[in-house]
């Protein structure tokens, strides 16, 4: 009897043990969407896809890159030279110019050329005096002796001027090799040209200096062979001849 009810009692309790985890279970169970679920197919798209955008910022970097340094590249080209010859290449060439305004006699102008040859240098008028002829004779060798000052006056300036272009090309050539830019090394190799361009007038110049004044002094022995032949001319033209008269040597009171 006793042992009856022990194994009644056991397989109530062994029933109930087995029902405890279905009792608990709803209690315990993990909630369905808490359940994380690892794809590794999906989770290498995602990774390679986060590559290529990596990368496609990258190239974006860089392309911004190169065009700010296109932008600076211009910039710098754009960039204007810091230095400038022209207020002191004027100045020489004005030098120049006035030494040329202030020739003696006959100015560097034609048409009074024209009319100190007509006057002075031309044919030798017979009606013209003696006095006349020794006048203009004077005149010539003026002219000729200021001309010969002139041609010396513009070669001192011209010489003068040597210096100053030693130094402004000096100058140019450091500012050419050191430009920042297109534009720099532009207006740099300009400034050269119009520094040759002025000692190219300052030649010209001194060409013309010297030309006026081997003209005067070739014009002047022309204008004096001339007179030379009316005056002989003068001389041997027959006159009144020698009309003799008195002459008195003592004074006729001692």
């Amino acid at each position: 009897m006793k042992t009856g009810k022990i194994r009644s009692r056991a397989a109530i309790l062994a029933a109930t043990i087995l029902a405890a985890p279905i009792m608990l279970s709803p209690m315990v169970a993990t909630p369905a969407h808490a359940i994380i679920v690892f794809d590794p197919s999906n989770y290498a798209q995602n990774v390679l896809t986060a590559a290529r955008t990596l990368e496609q910022i990258t190239h974006q970097i860089t392309s911004l890159q190169n065009e700010a340094q296109m932008l600076i590249n211009q910039a710098r080209n754009l960039a204007s030279l810091p230095y400038s010859a022209l207020q002191q290449l004027q100045q020489n060439v004005q030098k120049t110019q006035q030494l040329l305004s202030q020739a003696q006699g006959i100015a560097f102008n034609v048409q009074q050329i024209d009319q100190m040859f007509q006057q002075k240098y031309g044919n030798v008028s017979m009606s013209t005096t003696d006095q006349q002829l020794v006048a203009n004779a004077r005149s010539r060798w003026q002219n000729t002796v200021g001309g010969l000052q002139d041609a010396m006056r513009v070669q001192a300036g011209v010489v003068g001027n040597i210096d100053t272009n030693r130094t402004q090309m000096s100058a140019l050539v450091s500012q050419s090799q050191g430009a920042t830019g297109a534009l720099q090394a532009t207006q740099a190799g300009n400034q050269i040209l119009a520094l040759q361009s002025q000692q190219l007038s300052d030649l010209v110049a001194l060409l013309a200096a010297n030309g006026r004044a081997s003209a005067l002094t070739e014009a002047e022995r022309a204008a004096a062979a001339e007179q030379g032949r009316e005056q002989r001319r003068r001389f041997l033209t027959p006159g009144s001849g020698y009309t003799p008269g008195n002459a008195q040597m003592f004074n006729s009171g001692k």
